[in-house]
């Protein structure tokens, strides 16, 4: 079960995909993401980048919080298509990622 809300997540994917002019916002929002939430968000990219399958999200949860060495924001904000793989992995989870990101965008 993700540990924090898919459209935190969504609204993540929409910055991504206005960097370099949002770096220090999605930077600080990831930040501010308690470590739970931080492990889910890690692990619903990396289900989107296939390292993991939509199933396995448990594991992929519990992976990214053993591992976790940088922090997470240094981490995400290192993937060039972290925006698409966020959005991928919520879809592989069932989610209506068009749905999610037109909240933030109204």
């Amino acid at each position: 079960m993700l540990e924090i809300s898919p459209s935190r997540i969504a609204r993540i994917a929409i910055q991504a995909r206005e960097l370099p002019a949002t770096e220090t916002v999605i930077r600080t929002y990831i930040s501010d993401l308690n470590t739970d939430e931080q492990a889910s968000l890690v692990a619903v990219m990396w289900i989107g980048r296939d390292t993991f399958d939509a199933d396995e999200l448990a594991e992929a949860i519990e992976t990214a919080k053993v591992e976790a060495t940088a922090p997470t924001a240094n981490y995400l904000l290192g993937e060039a298509m972290l925006a698409d793989y966020l959005e991928a992995g919520l879809e592989a989870l069932g989610y209506d990622v068009e749905g999610l990101e037109d909240e933030h965008l109204k």
